[in-house]
């Protein structure tokens, strides 16, 4: 095992997962296994590495400056029908990936992307427009919760810069594989090394540039979903987090200068508070970091969710799309998954938790069990807030995804 890893929760992560990370680090290098950990593509989601001197487009991954904002609101639970909020929600919000905002906003970041630093950003404004203040497929969400301890509503969300920053992802892995930002990027398979720009080099700096750009974005879409769920809620904001958990920054670490990126894993230094998303039916928490040993080793560093324990494979079965003869595409089932998904819709309205969408894919029994999870970080981050799920709202499993999450 290289020595430079820190890992959380040794026990109840993969080996792959180390073996993943220790792959991507040189000498010198450091990297952290937070204990929600699980495989990824080039780099393991719950991984940190640091580098003095480069870049890793595989560690910020596909979903740059993927992330969560949380807001606690003026109002209880009480004062307002949560089924309807839902259905409001679900119906005035675009979910899934690529699908455009059924009523398009503006917003200043569009300035600077129409003036983009990385000039071929500028040709994807239409595609930011169309999607700004959307929510993607997979894990992304839009919940509302009830604080455990004063009973008043919270809203939370969790995604990341959509279409925008996945384009800006495949581009740059067209320049690292010697083509332009416009070509189809060739893919590999989950276990190659990661690609790295020295950030010296013009790759690096643009893709910095790119990068902060994506994360700009990211940024206005949740503010922007998040502004759109307090109105139907006819709500005002009392306290708000907000982070990225896929991105990269520029932390000194004992006395030196490093590149951090974190893929999956929520930045928690000293006093700062970040929002961790459980599964649809537990509790999830804001968490503030704190001054620690362990929180030095773990590069201030702490969990983005509870930890994927079932793939999407086997919780849904096989599945394919076809082409739907109306138009589009739709998903059919060519071999039955682990996840009865009715009988989980059934749980989740016995325990009243109002579910909109989602799939056998994003099942509770998908992932660890967040309290567990945080148990391994003991020491690093104090709960400031536990926040119970009323009401849930995901792109459904039928929706076709044509980016990858």
């Amino acid at each position: 095992m290289n020595k430079d890893i820190v890992i959380f929760g040794k026990e109840i992560i993969d080996e792959k997962c180390v073996e993943q990370l220790e792959n991507c680090l040189s000498e010198g290098d450091k990297g952290v296994l937070t204990a929600d950990a699980h495989y990824g593509y080039g780099h393991p989601i719950g991984g940190v590495a640091a580098y003095e001197d480069k870049i890793s487009l595989s560690g910020v991954g596909f979903d740059i400056a993927c992330g969560n904002k949380a807001v606690k609101t003026n109002i209880k639970k009480y004062e307002v029908s949560i089924p309807k909020v839902m259905d409001a929600i679900f119906s005035e919000i675009g979910f899934g990936m690529g699908r455009p905002n059924p009523a398009q906003v503006d917003h200043p970041v569009f300035d600077q992307i129409a003036a983009a630093d990385f000039k071929p950003q500028r040709k994807l404004l239409d595609l930011a427009r169309k999607q700004l203040g959307t929510v993607g497929g997979g894990n992304h969400f839009i919940d509302l919760f009830e604080d455990a301890d004063d009973g008043y509503l919270w809203v939370g969300v969790h995604f990341g810069s959509r279409g925008f920053g996945h384009k800006t992802a495949t581009g740059f892995i067209a320049l690292s594989q010697g083509g332009h930002f416009e070509d189809a990027a060739k893919e590999k398979p989950m276990d190659s090394p990661p690609i790295l720009f020295d950030v010296h080099a013009a790759i690096g700096q643009d893709y910095l540039a790119a990068m902060e750009l994506a994360g700009a974005y990211a940024y206005a879409g949740r503010d922007t979903v998040v502004d759109k769920v307090l109105k139907i809620l006819g709500a005002k904001s009392r306290y708000e987090v907000h982070n990225h958990h896929n991105f990269a920054w520029r932390e000194m670490h004992e006395g030196k200068n490093y590149w951090v990126v974190r893929k999956g894993a929520t930045p928690a230094f000293p006093g700062q508070a970040g929002f961790v998303g459980s599964n649809m039916s537990d509790i999830s928490v804001v968490v503030e970091g704190v001054e620690s040993e362990a929180s030095r080793r773990g590069l201030y560093s702490t969990v983005h969710g509870a930890g994927r324990i079932m793939s999407r494979r086997k919780a849904m079965g096989k599945v394919k799309w076809i082409s739907n003869p109306g138009g589009g595409r739709k998903l059919i089932s060519t071999e039955p998954g682990l996840v009865n998904y009715k009988a989980v819709q059934r749980k989740m309205k016995d325990v009243k938790i109002e579910l909109r969408g989602g799939g056998a894919d994003e099942a509770p029994e998908c992932y660890k069990k967040l309290e567990e999870v945080l148990g391994y970080h003991a020491g690093t981050v104090n709960i400031l807030h536990r926040l119970k799920p009323v009401g849930v709202a995901m792109a459904p499993s039928d929706v076709f995804d044509p980016y990858k999450d």
